[in-house]
C-alpha cells in the first residue's frame, strides 16, 4: 500500500519510515511545514530532509514554499489552539496531495514525537480522512523515540531543538513561559 508520510523533519522520519516499511507500506515522504521559523531553520530542515531521503532510498515530495505568513495569519489571536491549527494545516494538505497523487493513505512523522499531542493528531487525521476520502494511518511511533535519536546522531543529521514554530521557540528558550511545575522556584 502506498502511503504519503507527512515529514516534519528527517530525524522524526527515521523510525516511522522503518516501522511502516516493516508493515509492508511503501512510504513517500512529504515535506510541508509552513510553521517553521526562522527562514534559515526552514532551509536547514528542508536540506536535511532531502539529504536523508537520498540515503534512505525514500521518495520525497517537497513543498519548498516558505509558508510562515499563512501560518501566522491563522494562529495570531488563536495562540491557545495553535497546535490544532498547525496540525490541521499540515494534515489537510498532506491528505489532499495523497488523494491527488493516488496514494492509498496518509500519516505523519509528528506521531513519533513525545512532545506532540497524539490524541489531537489522531482526531484531526481521522476527521480529515473522512472529509477527503483517504485513509489516515495512526501509529504511536513514540516507542521508537530513542532509536530515532540514536540513528539521527549516527547519520549526523541536524536535530532541531524545538518543533519549529515561533511560539515553541519562545517557550523553549524563555523559561518564564514554562508551566509552573517546571519553573525554578525562587526563595
Amino acid at each position: 500500500m502506498k502511503i504519503l508520510l507527512h515529514s516534519c523533519c528527517a530525524p522524526c522520519t527515521i523510525y516511522p519510515l522503518e516501522s511502516l516499511r516493516r508493515e509492508g507500506f511503501q512510504p513517500t515522504a512529504y515535506f510541508f511545514n509552513p510553521n517553521i521559523h526562522p527562514f534559515r531553520e526552514f532551509k536547514r530542515r528542508l536540506t536535511t530532509m532531502r539529504d536523508y531521503a537520498k540515503t534512505a532510498d525514500l521518495p520525497l515530495l517537497l513543498d519548498k514554499k516558505y509558508g510562515l505568513t499563512e501560518f501566522v495569519r491563522k494562529v495570531v489571536f488563536n495562540e491557545t489552539i495553535r497546535c490544532t491549527l498547525c496540525y490541521t494545516m499540515r494534515l489537510e494538505q498532506t491528505a489532499q496531495v495523497a488523494r491527488q497523487e493516488n496514494f492509498s493513505a496518509f500519516s505523519s512523522s509528528l506521531l513519533y514525537s513525545r512532545y506532540q499531542k497524539h490524541d489531537l493528531l489522531r482526531d484531526i487525521g481521522e476527521e480529515i480522512s473522512k472529509k477527503v476520502g483517504i485513509a489516515f494511518i495512526y501509529r504511536d511511533f513514540r516507542e521508537g523515540w530513542q532509536y530515532g535519536i540514536d540513528q539521527a546522531v549516527v547519520a549526523e543529521l541536524y536535530r532541531q531543538p524545538y518543533c519549529g514554530c515561533i511560539y515553541s521557540e519562545q517557550e523553549r528558550y524563555d523559561k518564564s513561559l514554562a508551566p509552573p511545575s517546571r519553573q525554578k522556584r525562587s526563595l
